[in-house]
């Protein structure tokens, strides 16, 4: 890859070595946590962690299932230059009574350690040498920021193409016209750089990531990742670059496109390779959320879009050295989120919708390698099951609080009332899904966190319910706690 050297890899590779041997003393694996926009990443490790620290029920989960798992706490993170995720505050934002809500979604790169002590199934020692201890590192990074990861391949120039053809096509295909392109028409790209030229440029750039963001989709469009996520790097010269075609007769260092060029370097080296080789690189086994339900909702051509990114996902972690101690991800668990807003008869047609995908995104991306498995879950279930008659027909319902101001046709609620409600049903054949007139009409609200009481010092902490999170430790885990 272009933007990865000789020396990156030889690095690398040392890095690798180095946590292959600390692993010898010290076991560890890096559970990469990701998803696409509002799929529930922070619920999802809120959950996780706080299941395994209290000893909840997972009877999917064959060392909790079988009581090998003796212990488990928390420990300061290995990489203490990388935030530590906020468990505690994420908690109690969940557990917090009648204020209880969901926690904000990920924002930043964040790290947190359990470690498990366990018994091994793999030997027949005495009692006192059969336990073993795992450090579980929990890495937490935004999808938005997988898009990134192909820069690493491109130059300035391939990458402002490839970017200016797709805002293009779109505009075509929606047949409306695209302000930042119409900005940018009949611009002398070779003309001497002036900063608020620079500046009012990358702004029209952002507004309209943010503008695609909004709409759903588009994820193959959204670089830079840190355009819609820039933190403490907001207005930096990093992130005010834009895609600018290339100058006919070249241009100088000092132009406007030389001026994009070095700080769009500048972003692959500073921001784009460290995300790469620190964390996305490191990775063992992964797990990447998706909300199906909600792509179904919007129709046919959220499905493709949904498609393409998961395209766009395989194909990430397909990047990088592939030399002598170079690691990668060894599982990936595709995960359809939310799986509470829908029957249970119809979570095996939501597991296989996603596996639909999946395998269609894969082929697409030439994926090979990583053991890639499909599941429905949902990390928190915020709702319950039940019947209703309705026209002599007994329905089945899903039954819960539904947030304050949410709409289900004339009804708004208030935040503290019940209600019951018929989703829908989800197609036999994911195919149907492409087709206007097949495709489902789901009917859900967006439903309050369930009702948990507060930790008590001393006492055991309720757990809260969830659905299959403990068959996705099983494929994530299982083997490592055998």
């Amino acid at each position: 890859m272009r933007n990865i050297t000789f020396a990156d890899e030889l690095g690398y590779a040392a890095a690798s070595l180095a946590d292959a041997t600390r692993n010898l003393l010290s076991p560890a694996v890096r559970l990469g946590v990701t998803g696409l926009s509002g799929a529930g990443k922070t619920v999802f490790i809120t959950a996780l962690v706080h299941d395994l620290l209290n000893g909840a029920s997972m009877p999917l989960f064959e060392p909790a299932r079988a009581g090998r798992i003796h212990d488990v706490h928390l420990e300061p993170q290995p990489d203490v230059h990388v935030p530590r995720f906020a468990y505690e505050e994420h908690l109690a934002a969940l557990t917090a009574g009648e204020d209880r809500h969901w926690p904000e979604s990920t924002k930043q790169l964040s790290q947190l350690r359990l470690t498990l002590r366990y018994e091994t199934t793999r030997t027949r020692l005495p009692w006192s040498e059969r336990m073993r201890t795992l450090h579980l590192d929990i890495v937490d990074y935004p999808g938005e920021w997988l898009p990134d990861l192909p820069l690493l391949d491109l130059e300035y120039e391939e990458w402002s193409a490839g970017q200016l053809k797709r805002l293009s096509s779109l505009a075509a295909e929606e047949g409306e016209k695209d302000p930042f392109l119409e900005r940018i028409a009949g611009l002398d790209a070779a003309a001497p750089w002036r900063e608020e030229e620079a500046l009012a440029l990358a702004r029209a750039y952002r507004e309209r990531l943010q503008t695609l963001k909004r709409k759903g989709g588009h994820y193959d469009l959204l670089q830079p990742g840190r355009f819609l996520m820039p933190g403490d790097l907001a207005d930096s010269p990093m992130l005010t670059f834009a895609p600018l075609p290339a100058p006919d007769n070249g241009a100088s260092r000092t132009s406007l496109h030389g001026e994009m060029k070095r700080r769009y370097q500048a972003y692959v080296s500073r921001i784009v390779r460290p995300f790469f080789f620190e964390h996305f690189a490191r990775i063992d086994v992964q797990v990447v959320l998706v909300d199906v339900l909600s792509a179904i909702n919007t129709g046919p051509r959220a499905i493709f879009q949904l498609q393409e990114a998961l395209t766009h996902i395989l194909e990430c972690f397909r990047i990088g050295p592939s030399r002598l101690f170079a690691r990668r991800a060894e599982r990936i668990l595709f995960a359809a989120t939310r799986a509470d807003l829908v029957h249970h008869t119809q979570h095996e047609r939501l597991r296989r919708i996603l596996a639909w995908l999946v395998e269609r995104a894969a082929r697409k991306a030439g994926h090979a390698g990583a053991e890639v498995a499909t599941l429905a879950l949902a990390a928190i279930r915020a709702t319950r099951e039940g019947e209703m008659e309705h026209a002599g027909e007994t329905l089945p319902v899903i039954i819960g609080v539904p947030e304050a101001g949410e709409k289900l046709g004339d009804q708004t609620f208030d935040g503290r009332t019940e209600t019951a409600v018929f989703p829908g049903d989800l197609p036999e054949h994911p195919e149907d899904l492409l087709k206007e007139e097949t495709r489902p009409s789901l009917r859900f609200p967006r439903f309050r966190p369930p009702l948990i009481p507060r930790p008590v010092p001393l006492e055991p902490a309720p757990s809260f319910p969830f659905i299959r999170l403990d068959e996705a430790l099983q494929f994530l885990l299982g083997e490592r706690l055998s």
